[in-house]
């Protein structure tokens, strides 16, 4: 019984010792899947830690950069900061600084400098606040000796002429064959009206050269003959040496500006208006010829005027006795009659004198080109860049008589683009009436002295150098 019961016992312990060794074994099994369990979930928080950390520092880098290039230099951003928000994988920091909705581009578009004025612009606009809305308008007009005395012929400058550019400091006067009569007697009268203006002045005579020749005609001066024999020359240098020649005997008698050359193309053998007076009928070879003479009144140091924009070679009418109408396109006026003009220009000439004839195709009516808009702001300035002055052929001829009043006429030429008034039919009544429609607003200050920078620019060039 003994020995049951003790076989008993042992069979007991057997069993006790295998359950405490699979016990054991469950439990070293269980510790190996938590091991690994927390060994898997520390590597995934170690490896989304790291991809944390890579991405943040990515955005920091990028902002970094983006300050670095805009000069900023950037604060680093808090590990661990409740005031940090990230959207759209950039870093925003806190800032009391109110957020502006519309915030300026980081990257403005450049704004190139204003030009720095020159001198002489400098010396032009003081030049001009000096002036007084009357003598403004007074310089704007170039007339006869006669039309600013009353007096006819005029001859010399004396106290009349004094009194009256005193009233009307006009900005240039016209000399013809009446008011030449010698060597002395025309170099004294333009001494005196010089010394007489309290502004520079122009000092102006037509010669051309030829039949058009007001000193030389006078036997006062070498006649170098019709611009139509150096033209069949075909040598610009004898175009040239004719400008420095006319050039030196009206810079000798005092005379500073020559409305000359003509750059009209003789496309009309019955032009017996130009005639002889252009260069020829090849455009190119008068644009060749129109810029050697400029070039060579350039030397003499007198200005020069191209004339008569945009051509007048196209006609056969008199514009001193009515209108005269050309059919032309601008298509046509591009291929031969403004191509003289443009070579003319771009060899320096000061003026460039624009005259009357209608030009309906173009202008819509019969206005003449020298108070037409488009043919002086438009075609003249725009298109052929021209920055000059714009003097409008003689205001007395019949192309503008036989339609227009004095005071109209001179008013629409402004309003055209024109900055001076060549010989109105009545100076008193055209001197009023601009006047007049200045004051009133008609014309602006501004308008008037855009013109009259133009005009000091080409006066006051040499006493600024």
């Amino acid at each position: 019984m003994e020995e049951k019961d003790r076989e008993k016992d042992r069979n007991e312990e057997i069993e006790e010792k295998k359950e405490r060794r699979a016990f054991r074994r469950r439990r070293r099994v269980r510790n190996q899947i938590i091991a690994y369990v927390v060994a898997v979930l520390l590597l995934a928080g170690i490896v989304a830690a790291a991809d944390f950390g890579i991405q943040q520092f990515m955005i920091y880098a990028r902002a970094w950069q983006e300050n670095r290039e805009a000069n900023i230099n950037p604060d680093p951003v808090p590990e661990e900061s409740p005031d940090v928000f990230v959207a759209d994988d950039d870093p925003i920091v806190d800032d009391p600084t109110p957020i502006d909705d519309n915030p300026p581009p980081d990257d403005p578009p450049p704004v190139d400098p204003l030009p720095v004025p020159s001198a002489l612009d400098i010396f032009v606009e003081d030049r001009i606040a000096e002036l007084g809305p009357e003598e403004k308008i007074a310089a704007l007009f170039v007339i006869t000796p006669e039309a600013l005395t009353g007096a006819s012929p005029v001859v010399r400058a004396g106290d009349t002429t004094r009194e009256r550019l005193e009233e009307y400091p006009v900005g240039g006067l016209a000399y013809f064959a009446a008011n030449i009569s010698s060597a002395t007697q025309i170099s004294e009268m333009l001494e005196n009206t010089k010394e007489m203006s309290k502004y520079p002045i122009f000092l102006a005579v037509d010669e051309e050269g030829g039949s058009v020749a007001r000193l030389a005609r006078a036997n006062l001066a070498e006649n170098v003959g019709p611009m139509a024999d150096i033209g069949e020359s075909g040598d610009p240098d004898a175009a040239k040496a004719a400008g420095l020649t006319i050039g030196t005997y009206l810079g000798e008698y005092g005379f500073n500006l020559n409305f000359a050359p003509v750059a009209d193309v003789l496309a009309d053998d019955e032009n017996s208006i130009i005639g002889d007076r252009s260069f020829g009928s090849d455009a190119t070879l008068v644009g060749q010829m129109v810029a050697a003479f400029v070039s060579g009144q350039k030397e003499a140091g007198v200005f020069s005027t191209l004339k008569h924009f945009p051509g007048l070679g196209n006609t056969d009418i008199d514009t001193h006795d009515g209108m005269a109408v050309s059919e032309q396109t601008l298509d046509d006026l591009r291929a031969v009659d403004l191509l003289p003009f443009i070579a003319g220009i771009e060899a320096g000439a000061e003026l460039v004198m624009v005259g009357h004839i209608s030009l309906p195709a173009i202008i819509g009516d019969n206005t003449p080109a020298s108070l037409s808009v488009q043919i002086i702001n438009d075609l003249l300035r725009g298109e052929l860049g021209y920055t000059g002055i714009v003097i409008t052929d003689a205001l007395n001829m019949g192309a503008i008589t036989e339609y227009y009043a004095p005071d109209e006429a001179v008013i629409k030429a402004i309003e055209a683009g024109a900055d001076m008034l060549l010989m109105p039919e009545n100076f008193a009544e055209a001197y009023e009436g601009l006047l007049t429609a200045l004051n009133s607003g008609q014309i602006s200050m501004e308008r008037i002295d855009e013109s009259l920078r133009r005009i000091y620019r080409i006066k006051y060039a040499e006493r600024v150098e």
